[in-house]
């Protein structure tokens, strides 16, 4: 199984499939794209004939199967590996992830908007000054920190529903931005996040990504040059 992905110090979408299938010792293929959107790039030449998206992450089995899209990729592989607990157990635990991950694929966007994935580089100063401005990033950041304590809470934790789970690796990059531009949260909301990028397949991901060294202009809306 190989999985496509771009940038690993900007690309948060591809972060969340890569840290699943290693948190959980799953064997794969890992192929990254460098961002490069230009026509005729290697990035439009690869991706195209992967996925009608041309996004990462896909996972491509070795018959030419493709999936794509994070929460497709995910229920793929927990399907593939009913034995592993990819979801909690329990039903309402899972119903309840599966709801958390939808709602961060689907929403945060102000989040998501302003304080863009980037690993390799800490912005406080940013982050203060976006919190006192921005409403909407202060309304997005408290409600991410009420479902993860309200899930913590209901789990003991570590993590949001106890053990490592798909909603975990969904959530690191938020941990990272959090963790990046110092977004103020609860001391139960901190603690996760602090978990979470101690987890040794969050860890490895930011190594690789602080090796990896390459700067995309168009994903660094805060810096001019490395």
């Amino acid at each position: 199984m190989k999985l496509y992905i771009g940038n690993k110090n900007y690309s948060s979408w591809s972060m969340r499939s890569g840290v699943l299938l290693a948190a959980f010792g799953i064997p794969f293929e890992e192929i990254k794209l460098q961002f490069d959107f230009k026509p005729g790039s290697e990035w439009h030449r690869v991706i195209a004939g992967i996925t009608p998206t041309k996004r990462v992450p896909v996972i491509v089995e070795d018959d030419g199967f493709a999936v794509w899209e994070t929460l497709a990729i995910t229920e793929y592989v927990a399907d593939r590996h009913p034995d592993l607990p990819i979801w909690p157990r329990d039903v309402r635990a899972r119903a309840r992830a599966r709801s958390l991950c939808a709602e961060m694929h689907a929403g945060f966007t102000r989040l998501r908007t302003v304080c863009p994935m980037n690993i390799e580089i800490f912005f406080p100063d940013v982050g203060a000054r976006l919190w006192a401005e921005d409403a909407a990033l202060r309304a997005d950041v408290e409600r991410l920190d009420a479902a993860w304590r309200d899930a913590l809470q209901a789990s003991g934790g570590p993590f949001l529903f106890g053990a490592f789970s798909a909603a975990d690796a969904y959530f690191a990059p938020v941990a990272v931005r959090l963790s990046r531009f110092s977004l103020p949260v609860s001391d139960a909301a901190a603690a996760y996040r602090d978990a979470l990028l101690a987890h040794p397949a969050v860890e490895d991901w930011i190594a690789d990504a602080m090796r990896e060294q390459d700067f995309v202009p168009e994903d660094e809306p805060y810096r001019q040059e490395r």
